[in-house]
């Protein structure tokens, strides 16, 4: 299976899949309550069965070409996600999302592997549109959508209840001209950094 180095720390982005159930689950148990404070995943992930059907699902997108799932491991093990929850190339829009166990937060993981998966969807997969979709009280999400370059689209107001609380959900989004000038921009200093 292929890994995309994120780093001389150890990081890497592998692939997802239905074989990884034991392991997935495993991950989502040690950062259940974590992961939990704003994403629905461990009400959905309860048990091996439930992992393996989540991990299949994303491996039926995968097939056609609507979603992917990519796992964000340290030194080998699963500490995270990056998905593509939707992706409609015909269209050109797709939505990504991200968690993280505890013990991974704050070390620049998601947002390192948001860029590899970004840049493939624009320029391998030709989307013009991504979206990130969060709770107006994740401020650890919020930011990784800024340090990608992200526009505040507007604010989905009392849009989604979890666990019987009705909460604002903030549209993100970067479209492809702006990424491609984020990411000459970030060429540029990185540059002029080692020279």
């Amino acid at each position: 299976m292929y890994a995309i180095s994120l780093g001389d720390d150890g990081a890497e982005l592998r692939p997802l899949e239905p074989w990884q159930a034991e392991e997935f689950l495993a991950h989502i148990d040690r950062g259940r309550e974590f992961i939990g404070r704003h994403n629905g995943l461990p009400d959905v992930v309860r048990d091996l069965e439930s992992a393996r059907a989540y991990l299949q699902a994303y491996a039926d997108k995968t097939a056609k070409d609507t979603g992917r799932i990519f796992g964000i491991r340290v030194d080998g093990g699963l500490v995270g996600a990056i998905l593509l929850r939707t992706m409609d190339v015909e269209q050109g829009v797709a939505e990504a999302g991200c968690w993280l166990e505890p013990s991974a937060a704050g070390k620049g993981l998601v947002t390192r592997a948001v860029r590899v998966v970004l840049d493939w969807a624009v320029e391998e997969r030709g989307i013009h549109r991504v979206e990130w979709w969060v709770n107006s009280d994740n401020a650890p999400s919020i930011a990784v959508a800024k340090r990608l370059g992200m526009s505040r689209d507007g604010v989905l107001r009392q849009s989604y209840l979890y666990r019987g609380k009705r909460h604002d959900q903030e549209v993100w989004s970067v479209l492809a001209p702006e990424w491609r000038a984020a990411k000459e921009t970030r060429a540029a200093r990185e540059a002029s950094a080692s020279a």
